[in-house]
Formats: structure tokens, sequence, C-alpha cells
């Protein structure tokens, strides 16, 4: 029987940037998704961070809403855009 589940995923590496390791680690988590038939990943990451989210596009993931004041980041409760990527494969 299939899986077909909505998993979420969170990827915090800052000390890191523009080195490679999100986009590894997006693609590796991406691939075993689909190879577990899961058939939606959802995300949710803050406005500001226009490389996580332009990464995330590149995978496949899209904007699905904003939700406010809903991350607290440094005691600051910031707003989080929510992102979904749907399995290609998973449910067909």
């Amino acid at each position: 029987m299939a899986h077909e589940e909505v998993v979420g995923h969170s990827v915090h590496a800052a000390d890191v940037q523009a080195a490679g390791i999100g986009r590894a680690l997006l693609s590796a988590f991406v691939t075993g998704s689909e190879d577990a038939n899961v058939w939606t990943i959802q995300t949710g990451i803050f406005p500001d961070n226009a490389a996580s989210l332009s990464l995330h596009r590149a995978f496949g993931f899209r904007v699905v809403g904003v939700r406010e004041r809903i991350g607290r980041h440094y005691d600051v409760w910031r707003d989080v855009v929510m992102m979904e990527r749907r399995s290609s494969v998973a449910g067909v």
C-alpha cells in the first residue's frame, strides 16, 4: 500500500551559507521523499531569506501563503512564508 504522506522539513545552516550544503541536503531530501512516496513536503521560511526561497523554488516548491507572526527569531515574532512541494509520482 502506498504511503502518500505529508511531511515537513527545516534546514538551518547559517554558518555555511553559499557553500552548497543547503542545496545538497534539500536535493537528498526531495529524492528521498520521492523514493518513499511522500505526497507533499511543507516548509516555512522567513520572508527576507531570499536565498532559501529561491532554492526551494528551484526544487519545485511554491508559496501557499504567509502566516503572520508565527515564528520567533531572536525574541521577535516574525511572519513565515509557507511553501510546499507536491510529488510528481506519489498519489498518481
